[in-house]
């Protein structure tokens, strides 16, 4: 538990710091703003547009998908605001050599590694994504609230950002072999992608694709899980099945890093 508090004191200096440095750069700090809800807005008024012609769209009603895009923005940002600019940085610091200075610090590697910056610019998306996920809740009549349904939908939205977060892990890992990790990015915003649609959407000849976008390379799971869980049917299989993956990416991940760890030379090598 000691050690617990020590980190999580660590982790709040880290935001104090951040919010100091973002906040010396006002103008970038409201544009990153601004960027991040012009977008929102834009991905809102196209799915309106969407069911002007329609009533459903892959099993999933106008409210309950508008849950589903609220939910996509919140979890990206969390993992935009806590995780994603310290994992871009990593193959910088191994060209560098600046990576052994942080293994020479007596705290966890992966911890300083991943959690070194907070971007306080992404910050204020969750907000909006919590508040167009509250919007669709008011606007759907056949949703009731259910204090065991929430708290599970708790519960997932922890799990969807650990296995996002493990995932980054891994591509991130894999630069002490491949040294740049431009391409490993790509493969990130590949995995984005597929958050932002529900799984239903591969349906008849594409249905191994969502078949293995659940299972093989879990990626659907982080979102579609937790707002099924939400708005539509709860699953205890599916909610199980999440929290059993959750916990293999987190121990998997750890591993890796920890491998990748062992194959890195210090520039002084």
């Amino acid at each position: 538990m000691t050690t617990l508090l020590r980190y999580l004191r660590l982790w709040a200096a880290f935001g104090r710091y951040g919010l100091t440095r973002e906040l010396a750069f006002r103008m970038n700090f409201v544009l990153r703003i601004t960027m991040e809800s012009l977008w929102l807005g834009i991905l809102l008024i196209f799915w309106q547009r969407v069911f002007v012609y329609t009533s459903v769209v892959a099993e999933w009603t106008q409210e309950e998908y508008l849950f589903f895009v609220g939910f996509y923005f919140a979890l990206g940002a969390v993992i935009e605001t806590f995780f994603l600019s310290n994992c871009g940085e990593f193959a910088d610091l191994i060209r560098s050599g600046d990576l052994d200075f942080y293994l020479l610090q007596p705290i966890d590697e992966q911890f300083l590694i991943t959690c070194r910056n907070v971007d306080w610019s992404t910050a204020p998306t969750i907000l909006l994504g919590t508040g167009v996920m509250i919007y669709a809740l008011s606007q759907n009549e056949l949703w009731t609230f259910e204090p065991l349904r929430v708290l599970l939908f708790l519960v997932l939205f922890a799990c969807g950002t650990a296995m996002a977060y493990s995932f980054l892990v891994v591509l991130t890992s894999s630069s002490v072999w491949m040294i740049r990790n431009q391409s490993l990015f790509e493969v990130w915003w590949l995995f984005t992608t597929l958050w932002r649609y529900p799984r239903e959407i591969f349906s008849g000849r594409w249905a191994v694709a969502g078949w293995i976008f659940s299972t093989i390379i879990p990626v659907m799971l982080v979102t579609n899980v937790p707002a099924q869980t939400m708005v539509k049917v709860l699953n205890p299989k599916a909610v199980a099945y999440t929290m059993v993956v959750t916990v293999a990416l987190l121990y998997g991940s750890r591993r890796f890093f920890r491998a990748a760890l062992r194959r890195y030379r210090s520039a002084s090598s």
